[in-house]
């Protein structure tokens, strides 16, 4: 499908990172966007900011209701819906052993079952329009996940199995799906978590989300079925593929011994 203004696209997450980017690329394209997400003055700040008229939706996407009444709400307001951006999400690093269930159950419902809320309250609109497309956000980490981070990494691994397997189910409806896989984005996802971040973590290493807002965009006009930023995310995925102890060989290498402590 080709962005272009009248275009109806929905973003959860939307109020600030990655959110934010893809709401400012779609709204300097001239699409209607529906942004998503649990601050509303973080996003009627946003929508006043955008050119063009936007719908406020506040809504906490690990509530299936909530998901429901804001997606009905802006097909309704806008005419339909063309694009959907499954793209809240949440971390809280720290090893299983030391991790409180609260935060697993957390990630579980915004990183997962948000997504899974967003596309099932979605689906009824693109489809009955026989045309559209759906972007799901996951992570590098759903690629090969890393000490520190195993319940995040699962949620984006979650994601991956399922827009995989949606792609195909969606095949000859009109409605496609794009799956992304960022690496390390320089957003505000860990702010509450830097002192304990693992040695493996690059902040300094982290990739602007505007430049991933603009190949996100390009892959949903080219119905791409991956994005993959940094480029080493894609070589990270072939090589675990293969073969995950050369993976752990070579993430030991790049990112020291707290990447892959176990080379056996």
């Amino acid at each position: 499908m080709q962005i272009s203004p009248g275009t109806r696209a929905l973003v959860t997450g939307a109020s600030s990172g990655i959110g934010r980017a893809l709401a400012e690329a779609l709204a300097a394209r001239g699409a209607q966007v529906g942004l998503v997400a649990r601050s509303l003055p973080e996003l009627e700040a946003l929508a006043e900011a955008l050119p063009g008229r936007h719908a406020v939706l506040p809504c906490d996407v690990g509530d299936a209701s909530a998901v429901q009444a804001a997606v009905d709400r802006f097909a309704a307001e806008a005419g339909g819906l063309d694009l959907v951006v499954a793209n809240a999400g949440l971390t809280h690093y720290r090893p299983v052993a030391e991790q409180p269930l609260g935060e697993v159950e957390q990630m579980t419902r915004v990183n997962w079952l948000g997504t899974v809320y967003t596309i099932h309250a979605a689906l009824p609109h693109l489809l009955g329009g026989r045309r559209g497309h759906i972007v799901v956000v996951s992570s590098g980490a759903g690629l090969r996940s890393f000490p520190g981070a195993a319940a995040y990494g699962a949620t984006k691994a979650a994601q991956r199995g399922y827009s995989t397997a949606l792609r195909h189910e969606l095949a000859g409806t009109g409605v496609s799906v794009t799956t992304v896989y960022p690496g390390e984005i320089a957003t505000a996802l860990h702010d509450h978590e830097r002192e304990r971040m693992p040695g493996w973590y690059r902040a300094d290493d982290a990739k602007p989300a505007t430049t991933l807002a603009a190949k996100v965009l390009t892959a949903v006009e080219g119905d791409r079925r991956e994005v993959y930023y940094p480029a080493l995310v894609r070589l990270l995925g072939v090589v675990n593929g293969v073969s995950p102890r050369l993976a752990d060989r070579m993430l030991h290498r790049m990112r020291g011994a707290s990447a892959a402590p176990r080379l056996d």
